[in-house]
């Protein structure tokens, strides 16, 4: 007999980007490894862009219920005067303009009223909905996706409630990520955080986490049961591209480019080789950045003088985004420059590696990202301030695609990186936690 589990999660189609992926594709999966999923997600949400190509992942005949949530940023929006269109979700790292004295303000209130996030409201009625939902309707587990940690703390209340086992997925880390030093948090607020994770860790029946550095971290302050679990990437998503190259040196970056992984030395060396190989170069180069660009980004490579070789593209469907990718002759993979960097996986890192490109990533040597690097043959990790070894390399490419007309990839992408296997463990950890075969 199939067993259930509910899947707590904010995002869900038509939910866009890439956070909508890790509880989308466990649904997709979960029913091959015995395991009936019920979604519980927001109702009239406000996400940070709508991709209609997901739904056809939803499995056909799955129940999702949804509950109203309120949303504080269109209030946010009016506020600090942007359009009702802005992606404001993102506002701790990446801006449209600048963050001026409303800004500042608004980070204020959003740290010390809405704990643990911005959804924080949501949490006594979707609690109160659930409970009521539970004592009608047998379910076997509960998964609940963060952040954003509204989600963990819904599971939480439930389990202390039910008793029902509970598997806590981290998609990041708590008061250990790195945008949590960005908050204006008061000693009361910064307690209260504190408080409400050490419960979570106490309640959860297992915890999940996406890399190595980070397992260790949540451990290092009281987490048990931490299993790891990398984003990776559906084969279903990239079995019928052809890729197309590009016929110039693409840079090709997708997805939200904060200003804490402003490429600004990149920006420098990619003029200084404009001056130096002259034309031939200068006719070659092109760097994409498709969704969501700091201004602090924009203004590196505007000073630099290379505007022009620069093309920013909207936030796409994804579908529509993985043409851009798949096409490019190299992938532009920016870590984090934060304390935590070391264990950070971006989820887009599986989706480069299922395109076969090269990739160039800027972050630390040693790092979780750099080992599956190393580790597949896919590319090279290069510090951030490491300007000879970054100019070496773009010269090395260059050099490959002149004398080809596009760059060679061998890539040695593991199977252990599918959605399908990774759901597996996944369904391996529900079914210990409730003490089943």
């Amino acid at each position: 007999m199939m067993k259930k589990v509910l899947l707590i999660t904010y995002y869900f189609p038509p939910c866009g980007g890439i956070g909508v992926l890790r509880c989308l594709k466990l649904a997709k999966y979960l029913r091959e490894f015995g395991w009936e999923p019920i979604i519980y997600t927001a109702e009239n949400a406000h996400y940070p862009s709508y991709d209609y190509s997901n739904l056809k992942d939803i499995p056909e005949g799955i129940t999702i219920l949804r509950q109203p949530i309120f949303e504080p940023y269109t209030f946010y929006k009016k506020f600090t005067k942007q359009k009702p269109t802005a992606n404001a979700n993102n506002a701790l790292v990446a801006t449209d303009g600048k963050r001026d004295w409303k800004h500042k303000i608004s980070v204020w209130i959003r740290s010390n009223f809405f704990i643990p996030d911005a959804r924080a409201f949501w949490i006594k009625p979707s609690v109160n909905y659930l409970t009521k939902y539970l004592k009608v309707n047998h379910i076997d587990a509960i998964f609940s996706d963060g952040p954003p940690h509204t989600n963990t703390m819904i599971a939480c209340l439930l389990k202390e409630k039910t008793g029902i086992p509970w598997l806590a997925d981290f998609q990041d880390p708590w008061t250990q990520v790195d945008y949590y030093q960005r908050l204006s948090l008061t000693k009361w607020a910064d307690k209260k955080h504190h408080k409400l994770e050490q419960k979570a860790f106490q309640h959860a029946d297992a915890i999940t986490i996406v890399s190595e550095v980070w397992k260790k971290d949540l451990e290092s302050i009281g987490a048990k049961n931490v299993s790891v679990v990398v984003w990776g990437y559906d084969e279903d998503d990239f079995k019928d591209l052809q890729p197309t190259f590009d016929k110039k040196l693409t840079i090709t970056h997708a997805g939200l480019l904060g200003d804490d992984r402003n490429p600004k030395l990149l920006f420098e060396v990619i003029a200084e080789l404009c001056h130096e190989l002259g034309e031939n170069f200068r006719q070659a180069i092109e760097i994409q950045l498709i969704g969501q660009v700091d201004t602090s980004v924009i203004q590196s490579y505007t000073s630099c003088g290379i505007a022009n070789y620069v093309r920013l593209i909207p936030q796409l469907e994804r579908k529509e985004a993985v043409k851009y990718v798949v096409n490019s002759q190299l992938l532009l993979l920016l870590l984090n420059q934060a304390d935590n960097a070391m264990g950070r996986i971006p989820g887009k890192l599986f989706e480069y590696l299922a395109v076969q490109r090269p990739i160039l990533c800027l972050g630390l040597p040693d790092s979780d990202v750099d080992k599956i690097l190393q580790q597949t043959q896919a590319g090279q990790t290069i510090e951030y301030t490491n300007k000879v070894l970054l100019k070496k390399q773009l010269i090395s490419y260059y050099e490959q695609f002149k004398a080809k007309g596009h760059l060679h990839q061998q890539n040695l992408t593991s199977t252990a990186y599918t959605t399908r296997n990774l759901t597996q463990k996944v369904a391996t950890l529900l079914d210990k936690i409730t003490n089943t075969k």
